[in-house]
């Protein structure tokens, strides 16, 4: 029996990555798990492959959390595949830096839209199925760079930053209701993304890390079961960094 058998959990942005990671995880703890992809086509039918292989039941959907009528959408699909919605992971999210002198309207636009204004679209059209089971987990992944801000990032920093008072205040509102809100403040974390960039530039983000490593995937998705799982029952209107102490 794993730490989310027979849960029910959606995943936003899964085909990559920390998502990716999320629902590997939250399938070998037992979960049913459906999960988001846009432009990632063939990553996101491999993987619903991968998780049914693992014996649950999975379902990936091409959908856009920014988009308010997609979200509800998605919602309803989720939970008329699954049966019930019992974590909702906010994982989708992009990043468009330049300097604030040169970012543009569009750029600033476009990282709300997809890593803040989603947060709002999926959680608000889950509402009413999480209050009438009385229960839920729900977990935005957020960033250190929303807690302490970064040069080049103000359009992100801004987005992820907006997502933790997004989830305080949900956690204010639906606590009553048993329904749990928290934040996940991923630091630097080695992906896809990050291997392409320039090697001693990385070395020297590790080097700077008290942990003297950068994170892995696995290290976000772990804290995620745990907060979607039956042993965090009393946290919410939390942010919890994954970050090596980064922000120590």
């Amino acid at each position: 029996m794993g730490l989310l058998s027979g849960k029910n959990a959606l995943i936003t942005g899964a085909s990559k990555g920390i998502g990716r990671a999320i629902a590997l995880r939250f399938a070998e703890e037992g979960a049913n798990v459906a999960f988001t992809y846009l432009s990632s086509v063939e990553q996101g039918e491999a993987l619903e492959k991968e998780l049914a292989a693992k014996g649950i039941k999975a379902k990936g959907f091409r959908s856009d959390a920014s988009d308010f009528s997609a979200a509800e959408q998605l919602i309803n699909d989720t939970v008329s595949e699954l049966g019930s919605l019992d974590i909702l992971v906010n994982n989708a999210g992009i990043t468009q830096d330049n300097l604030l002198m040169r970012m543009t309207e569009e750029m600033w636009d476009k990282v709300i839209n997809v890593n803040l204004k989603s947060c709002f679209n999926t959680v608000k059209a889950s509402t009413r199925t999480l209050m009438k089971q009385k229960t839920g987990s729900i977990i935005n992944i957020t960033s250190v760079v929303g807690v302490k801000g970064n040069a080049g990032q103000a359009n992100y920093a801004a987005s992820k930053a907006g997502i933790i008072g997004f989830t305080k205040s949900v956690a204010l509102e639906l606590g009553s209701r048993g329904i749990r809100s928290n934040a996940v403040a991923p630091g630097f974390i080695e992906t896809e993304m990050t291997a392409s960039l320039d090697e001693k530039v990385v070395q020297s983000w590790r080097d700077g890390i008290p942990l003297k490593r950068g994170g892995d995937p696995k290290d976000v998705a772990a804290l995620c079961v745990f907060l979607g799982s039956d042993m965090s029952t009393y946290i919410t209107g939390q942010v919890l960094n994954v970050d090596g102490g980064m922000l120590t």
